[in-house]
């Protein structure tokens, strides 16, 4: 009887170590994923707000505002071009080589391109060298911001613990926020420069500083391990037999699931075209753009506690009702949103942008990490949210230059822009009622069988 009662401890005790150990990994592969979505989003926000504020006067010749501004735009959405490309290519090295060493390149990708993006001449200097070299740098940041979140958010799901896959990998979107954030911590300053400063070098300093954010992020992330389910994977396969081209064999095997992904990535508008046409929008009406950089931050900071919060809520509750609760959502208060900055009531922009992104936008926002990833196998894994991803996104790259030319410059005509996030909104509800529920199913049984 005693022999039988140790072994239980035994087995108890061993039982705990393995979870600790489980929890511990979960935890570095969160705060990998936090540090890696700042500095994206970081690098997101400052090319979104210079955008919107500082290069239709720079990068171009001078001309008619909203020819320059949608020029400007246009720039901005290019990397979304981009994206899909590096969801191909780094999806497969992901699939292939591994998650680790793919995120680490990707984050190289980003911070080198945005540094360097500080460093460019202006029209008056090179002339349209200089909107080509944009361009270009901007390419690059889409090539690498194509796999970054799909990876790390596949990276972690992977390595945390039953009961808790939705919870862990929602850090991604946290790390988002707090990029967007710092973002508008920084160019509040540049914002409140005076024109020449700001145009000839203010700038440039937030751009400069993303090295910072990118030193601490790849340090953190080169210190992961291979996901113990991608390994088991390898190993099965002989441990060298890997799957040539991942990205066709998701297509073969997952045609379902990446129409799902596809769709539900729609969800992503809603925050695009707040953050760079809601700016726009907003300083077009009158609203200092100081002002709504504060609005961001505020809703930011708390996105970063609610986000995670939704995610513990789906860990229980399930995905699909608490995605399709905040997207809808979020397709009904951006009509209010709009129309508080229409009428510059600055008290209500407040509230609504808090409601939007610190509420229903993170409540959707904080699943899809986690959900997307459950819904493929993880031979095929990081090449069908990669992918899946881009689609929404791809789109929602080019909404604020869209939603610029249907509004034509008129403050109450803010009616078009409304329904691009209320029928994106639609758009990923569908996705979602057609996904199938994954957070009770075990990791190894995740996605359809692969040959």
């Amino acid at each position: 009887m005693a022999i039988d009662q140790s072994s239980a401890v035994a087995g108890t005790e061993l039982s705990r170590a393995e979870q600790s150990y489980r929890v511990k990994r979960a935890k570095k592969a969160a705060l990998a994923a936090f540090l890696g979505g700042m500095l994206e989003y970081y690098d997101f926000f400052i090319y979104a707000t210079a955008a919107s504020l500082i290069f239709s006067h720079i990068f171009f010749p001078a001309g008619d505002p909203t020819i320059t501004l949608m020029a400007s735009f246009a720039t901005f959405g290019v990397a979304y071009v981009a994206r899909p490309f590096g969801a191909i290519v780094f999806g497969h090295l992901g699939d292939r080589l591994g998650r680790k060493n793919t995120l680490v390149l990707t984050l190289m990708l980003m911070g080198g391109a945005t540094f360097a993006i500080g460093l460019l001449p202006n029209f008056a200097q090179a002339g349209y060298l200089a909107p080509a070299l944009l361009v270009f740098l901007r390419l690059v940041q889409g090539l690498s911001a194509g796999a970054e979140t799909a990876g790390s958010s596949t990276l972690t799901m992977e390595e945390s613990p039953v009961g808790r896959r939705g919870f862990f990998p929602s850090f991604a979107m946290s790390g988002i926020s707090a990029g967007i954030v710092l973002a508008s911590l920084v160019f509040i300053p540049v914002a409140a420069m005076d024109e020449a400063a700001r145009m000839s070098w203010g700038w440039r300093v937030p751009f400069l500083l993303s090295v910072v954010v990118m030193i601490v992020a790849m340090l953190v992330r080169r210190s992961l391990e291979e996901p113990e389910v991608f390994e088991d994977e390898v190993k099965s396969q002989g441990g060298g037999e890997k799957e040539k081209l991942p990205f066709l064999l998701m297509l073969k095997t997952h045609p379902a699931q990446f129409f799902q992904v596809s769709l539900m990535s729609f969800q992503c508008v809603t925050n695009t075209l707040m953050q760079a046409f809601g700016l726009a929008y907003a300083v077009s009406v009158g609203i200092p753009a100081a002002t709504m950089l504060v609005v961001s931050i505020a809703g930011n900071v708390l996105a970063i506690f609610t986000q995670p919060l939704s995610a513990w809520f789906s860990d229980r509750f399930g995905r699909r009702p608490i995605f399709i609760t905040g997207i809808l959502s979020s397709g009904v208060l951006i009509w209010v949103y709009f129309w508080a900055i229409s009428t510059s009531n600055i008290v209500l922009v407040f509230l609504l942008s808090i409601a939007i992104t610190a509420g229903s936008y993170a409540v959707s926002n904080a699943i899809y990490p986690a959900w997307f990833s459950e819904l493929f196998h993880v031979k095929v894994r990081y090449s069908g949210v990669a992918i899946g991803l881009q689609v929404g996104i791809l789109c929602a790259g080019f909404t604020p230059m869209i939603a610029t030319v249907l509004v034509g410059g008129i403050p109450a005509n803010y009616g078009p822009a409304a329904w691009i996030v209320a029928g994106s909104s639609i758009v990923a509800a569908i996705g979602a009622i057609w996904a199938r529920e994954t957070f009770k199913t075990p990791l190894h049984e995740l996605g359809n069988p692969v040959d």
